[in-house]
């Protein structure tokens, strides 16, 4: 032991069977310290990975006093720059909670450097776009501790990170027929009817529908405002400033509207469209109640597993079926991303809109649809 020590210098290299890597372990200013060397594919024995030892200790800096640890840095990110949108706020807390914080919360900002981090992301049981994401979070922490000046303004480190796999789907997005949609909608009772048609004709994102309100309806004028989300039964903006829309609604589809409008027992301009019983109309259905219900309703029309983002993949598959143009499909599902170009440049005449969006509804409510 003496002399693999003299050998190789102090502190010592342990593989961690549970993770599958190789970390070193050393003290500094008589704190102990932790590095990850890398997986066990990459160095597969420990003079490997002594070897690559060497090449880590250049990556060390020296701690400053001012520079503050992980744990506490967050602890002031909270404050001062988390995103205030809740649902965002609850998949930042999720990161740090179960990943961030455990590895690497007592080590100081400084030592979350492009190598280690790398290696350290690669041996978490998590999808690749959840890599992306939390990778994405250490670098909002790093750009948060250059802008409040406790490290030098410099490079992100976190630039050099690659993840590999990151715009791979793990599950393929579900999109269903005709056929499958009307047998899964002949099993479900109201609200839920209502509900699966509204997200289907519109495209809308579950947190949309069950934010919407009977004063969002423009009975006169046939418009329908999407203007908020609610997400764990707190209420918000829509996912984004271009999600924050108008659109028309079919005159059919006012007549579904009006049905549950006089059938349900909360029907004023100030109520929720699906608001819940249990909750004496205070707030609308749970999104977990909404998700077992159709996941059941799935499961009796023997279609498979579905869940509530499967009518926004539905309705964007319809508007292909019906030939929509894809700058029409682009401003009806509401998208900032597909091409900028066509956020600026692309835009279309109001009549189109209307003629793709009631394609649409004659396929949800069974009626005879006749292409351009």
């Amino acid at each position: 032991m003496r002399r693999a020590r003299k050998r190789y210098g102090h502190g010592s290299v342990v593989f961690d069977k549970r993770r599958g890597v190789w970390n070193y372990l050393y003290r500094e200013n008589g704190t102990r310290r932790t590095k990850v060397i890398g997986a066990l594919r990459d160095f597969p024995s420990r003079v490997a990975a002594w070897a690559a030892v060497e090449t880590i200790k250049r990556t060390f800096q020296p701690i400053s006093a001012a520079v503050p640890n992980v744990r506490l840095l967050v602890a002031q990110y909270r404050v001062e720059k988390m995103p205030q949108r809740h649902s965002t706020r609850l998949g930042y807390e999720a990161w740090l909670t179960n990943h961030i914080l455990p590895r690497w919360g007592d080590s100081p900002i400084t030592e979350l450097q492009a190598r280690p981090v790398e290696l350290w992301i690669h041996t978490l049981s998590i999808s690749p776009k959840s890599r992306v994401h939390v990778r994405g979070l250490i670098s909002a922490l790093w750009d948060y501790a250059m802008w409040r000046g406790d490290v030098e303004t410099q490079r992100n480190p976190m630039q050099l990170v690659t993840i590999q796999g990151a715009t791979k789907r793990l599950r393929k997005p579900r999109s269903l027929t005709v056929e499958e949609f009307q047998r899964f909608l002949s099993r479900l009772g109201e609200p839920f009817r209502t509900m699966a048609l509204v997200c289907v004709c519109f495209g809308l994102r579950i947190s949309e529908c069950l934010a919407l309100k009977w004063s969002d309806v423009d009975w006169l004028n046939g418009k329908l405002r999407i203007e908020r989300g609610i997400v764990r039964q707190h209420v918000g903006a829509v996912k984004t400033a271009y999600s924050e829309k108008q659109m028309s609604i079919d005159n059919e589809f006012l007549e579904v509207l009006k049905n549950w409008k006089q059938r349900t027992q909360f029907g004023g301009d100030a109520d929720w469209i699906f608001a819940s019983p249990v909750k004496l109309g205070r707030l609308p259905w749970s999104y977990p109640n909404v998700w077992r219900v159709f996941r059941n309703a799935a499961v009796a029309a023997s279609i498979g597993a579905l869940g509530t983002h499967a009518m926004r993949h539905t309705y964007r598959s319809w508007l292909d079926a019906v030939g929509a143009p894809i700058t029409v499909q682009q401003k009806l599902m509401r998208h900032s991303d597909i091409k900028t170009t066509l956020n600026i440049y692309g835009d279309v005449i109001t009549n189109e809109m209307e003629q793709a969006g009631s394609r649409v509804v004659g396929l949800a409510l069974n009626r005879k649809v006749i292409a351009n």
